[in-house]
């Protein structure tokens, strides 16, 4: 039981951090990102015994990460509103430039089709490789470069067509 402890307080100690941030990616919002973090390794806990190789838990727990934001989702029936909520900003949040950049930059990346933007978050702010990812999302590695390309490109794409629009924050 001990060397499970310390093997449990090993992971959260180094991996607490990633996984809030991809969870807060995936949610956007911070008190259901920490709760599916703590649901995480709740759920790694019960299974750490079936963790046998260290260098697979990252990958191991982001796994659990996904599967239980789906679990959010599978009861839950949702009002259709009006409006999409990427449409509706608050610009007084916005204090600086580097904010309105990173703002403008989420909001490309959560336009992207799904198939396009999880490879790309889980490789920007997960850290994962090309393989990695195609353990995660159960695909070809091929299929995850291929998407990971069109992903920047659409972006680099986005970046180019807004350059005014995006200057107009500036004052």
């Amino acid at each position: 039981m001990a060397t499970k402890q310390v093997r449990y307080e090993a992971l959260v100690k180094g991996l607490h951090a990633d996984l809030y941030r991809y969870a807060y990616w995936l949610c956007h919002e911070k008190q259901i990102a920490e709760d599916l973090v703590q649901e995480t390794f709740l759920r790694a806990w019960r299974a750490l015994d079936s963790l046998k190789d260290e260098k697979a838990a990252k990958s191991w727990l982001i796994t659990i990460l996904r599967r239980e934001n789906a679990r959010r989702f599978e009861r839950k029936r949702f009002e259709m509103s009006e409006y999409e909520e990427a449409t509706i900003t608050d610009t007084q949040s916005l204090s600086s430039e580097q904010d309105i950049e990173n703002h403008w930059l989420r909001e490309k990346i959560n336009s992207l089709p799904e198939e396009y933007r999880e490879p790309l978050v889980l490789q920007v702010i997960g850290g994962f490789s090309g393989e990695e990812i195609a353990n995660l999302l159960s695909l070809n590695k091929n299929t995850v470069m291929t998407r990971l390309f069109r992903a920047r490109n659409q972006l680099k794409d986005a970046l180019e067509e807004e350059p005014e629009a995006r200057g107009t924050y500036n004052g």
